[in-house]
């Protein structure tokens, strides 16, 4: 089968300052149908430099399944609803991923 956009699968990570930020987000991803499946991973600690001042923190993953299709959805959806003033939205696509894994994303988001 070959992969087009509607049925090729996509990885959307961002960061959150804290907890309670990223499972909002999360919820809505899901409840509007613009991901399939989101984990959040607590813990992660970021380095990096912000308007000339590096800066330390620990942040929260949020990481979404979803489809290439919905990348245009789904990351100006983030991005208006982010609490940051420039939100890390990033999407990757596997080369390689379990097909029935894959089918269920996909027919996850076409239900909604």
């Amino acid at each position: 089968m070959a992969k087009t956009s509607s049925t090729e699968l996509i990885i959307v990570t961002s960061s959150f300052a804290v907890l309670g930020d990223a499972n909002a987000m999360a919820r809505k991803l899901i409840e509007r149908g613009l991901a399939a499946c989101v984990q959040i991973h607590e813990g992660v600690h970021s380095i990096y430099r912000w308007k000339g001042t590096v800066c330390e923190e620990k942040e929260v993953i949020l990481v979404a399944k979803t489809n290439a299709n919905k990348w245009g959805e789904i990351s100006s959806f983030m991005k208006t609803e982010h609490p940051y003033d420039l939100p890390e939205i990033i999407a990757v696509k596997p080369t390689e991923y379990d097909l029935e894994y894959g089918q269920w994303v996909m027919a996850e988001l076409q239900s909604k």
